[in-house]
């Protein structure tokens, strides 16, 4: 019972005053089918069909006022009050499905949207300890599965009222009877809670095996390429085959638990029915009219309980689902990078004189003894451009994560302008920053839509400008449909170098102060390397120009060159004096490459 009131306490906090509106029309509709059951005692006895006798019976004595009417008008009245309270019954139940599935599918919707505004606002930290899978997998198929819940949470609720209702009429029919048979009815819900505690196991387990399947086919689609390049299509499909086949087993579990209760309930329906008849007849002597309307009363219960048990079983099994969204929606926010501002413009920060590190620690895990980065003193000027290189591993990316607010310094700061970066500045940051990674991201929708992304009202003057610095303009007037050509799952349709060039012009297209490219030219062939490289140099000193290069013919112009390794600063300063150090890890680098191009 308590994952029942456990669920109901989240629609409630969704959908207040509905469900008590809903309750109301379940309680009315109860009241209806109680009226109806009663109005077949005045009907059969008019009918003369059958003598219910009992004359000083209470139940006949509510109807006494129909003695007075003739049999002629007694019996049609009966039937159009029958008709009516039929016809009310229906629409009010009708009433209660819709508000129902509003409640259903509103609940529905309120948890996506919850959870993914409480995702998107979660800080990069939270990313980086989570799988990909595992938050699509929630997103989707467990916040489906919570949809399910809340139906049967309202059908549980629906039978409860309903039922209550009809043991409090046949209670006022037979007091003796009715606690005989609802003593057999808990008894037998005693016996079966074993199947909801098994549709509770059987829950956690639906959880695990679907988290594991999208795992693995979020893994087999990007990784793809590998699978046909390494001919792995067989393992593929084993794994495929062998979680699939223990997903089937636990669905048809699920039915044979679902079915043996039911059998059990509807058995043991029967028995106590017929048991409960001859105990009314040979021990309570009940009346002809007490004994039919218990009979008719118990004989409908019976099934609602059967579905209470199977909504009660059904609502286990989501609970593990449920659990775990709200899990995390709670993560998610106790991870809030920062709160919000609805309704107001958030103005990009300007950079007047420098972005500094003032001794910068961190590290990935807080337990562990490894710093990523260690002592780090850095003054990055504004509108200038500086260059991190370094061996791979030496922290270049951690630090441009933290200059952009990614992550957060175990001990020291990031100040711009002097000011410490913090969650109170962390969106205006964001907001002058333009970010090109090594691995370029694009949507599956046509170029002028990935470019209208970041800036919804560019003219397509705007567009083809920053196509042209890019130097994607030439291969994009070649495509059939120029702008509005597809591109493809992430891009898929164009090579790494145009993907790049792309999404370097989707950078450029917003005009930010800071520009950090990470790896940005390393799919570009030697003459378009040659004009980002001009290009560049144009704007130098209209912006701050943050690059992780590899190739270090990229950053030959940089005002400022640093140098990494295990995480701290090994050299500093211009191209020219780097590389004249003979014995430095920045001349050994630029050798290794020109070697390695000779």
């Amino acid at each position: 019972m308590k994952h029942v009131v456990y669920f109901l306490k989240q629609i409630h906090q969704y959908s207040g005053k509905i469900l008590y509106i809903n309750l109301f029309s379940m309680t009315a509709i109860g009241l209806l089918e109680g009226v109806g059951i009663l109005l077949l005692v005045p009907l059969i006895s008019m009918s003369g069909i059958i003598d219910l006798g009992g004359e000083s019976s209470p139940l006949l004595n509510m109807f006494g006022f129909l003695d007075n009417i003739p049999s002629s008008l007694g019996l049609p009245l009966i039937l159009v009050i029958f008709i009516g309270i039929v016809i009310g019954q229906n629409v009010l139940n009708r009433h209660l499905t819709i508000k129902n599935a509003m409640i259903q599918h509103g609940f529905l919707r309120h948890m996506r949207l919850e959870t993914y505004r409480s995702l998107l606002h979660a800080n990069w930290d939270f990313f980086i300890k989570h799988r990909k899978s595992d938050l699509i997998n929630i997103l989707t198929s467990e916040i489906s599965r919570t949809s399910t819940g809340t139906y049967s949470v309202l059908q549980f609720v629906a039978s409860l009222v309903f039922t209550l209702i009809q043991i409090g009429l046949a209670f006022w029919l037979s007091p003796s009877i009715t606690i005989f048979v609802l003593l057999c009815g808990l008894i037998l819900i005693f016996f079966n809670r074993k199947f909801l505690k098994q549709s509770l196991a059987l829950g956690r387990r639906n959880f695990e095996l679907g988290r594991s399947f999208l795992a693995g086919i979020t893994d087999h689609v990007n990784g793809i390429k590998d699978i046909k390049s390494n001919s792995l299509e067989d393992s593929r499909i084993r794994w495929y085959n062998d979680i699939t086949e223990k997903m089937q087993n636990e669905q048809i579990e699920y039915m044979r638990l679902k079915t043996t209760s039911q059998l059990y309930y509807k058995v043991a329906s029967g028995i106590f029915i017929a048991l409960f008849i001859y105990i009314a007849i040979s021990m309570f002597s009940a009346q002809a009219a007490q004994l039919m309307m218990v009979i008719i009363i118990f004989s409908r219960l019976w099934p609602r309980v059967a579905g209470i048990q199977g909504s009660m079983e059904q609502i286990a099994t989501t609970i593990p689902a449920f659990r775990a969204v709200k899990a995390l929606q709670h993560e998610c926010l106790s991870a809030r990078e920062f709160a919000m501002v609805k309704g107001k413009q958030i103005a990009p920060l300007d950079i007047k004189h420098h972005i500094q590190c003032d001794r910068v620690y961190f590290r990935y895990n807080q337990n562990g003894a490894h710093y990523a980065l260690k002592g780090i003193d850095l003054v990055i000027q504004g509108n200038q451009m500086t260059a991190f290189v370094g061996r791979s591993g030496a922290g270049k990316s951690t630090l441009i994560d933290l200059l952009m607010g990614l992550n957060q310094p175990e001990s020291g700061q990031v100040l711009i302008d002097g000011k410490a970066l913090t969650t109170e500045n962390l969106l205006s940051l964001r907001s002058a920053i333009s970010y090109v990674p090594q691995d370029p991201f694009l949507f599956n929708v046509s170029i002028r839509e990935n470019l209208l992304l970041v800036v919804p009202d560019a003219s397509e003057k705007q567009m083809w400008e920053a196509l042209e610095f890019s130097s994607a303009a030439e291969f994009v007037h070649k495509l059939p449909d120029g702008l509005d050509s597809l591109i493809g799952d992430r891009g898929i349709k164009l090579s790494g170098g145009e993907r790049q060039r792309l999404v370097l012009a989707r950078a450029i297209l917003r005009n930010p102060s800071i520009l950090v490219l990470d790896e940005a030219t390393s799919a570009l062939d030697t003459e378009n390397e040659e004009k980002i490289q001009r290009a560049l140099e144009r704007l130098k000193g209209k912006m701050t120009i943050i690059v992780i290069a590899h190739r270090l013919s990229t950053i030959r112009n940089a005002d400022q060159v640093v140098v990494l390794e295990e995480g701290e600063i090994i050299q500093q300063g211009g191209f020219d004096q780097l590389s004249n150090e003979k014995t430095s890890m920045f001349s050994n680098l630029l050798r290794n490459q020109l070697q390695a191009i000779q």
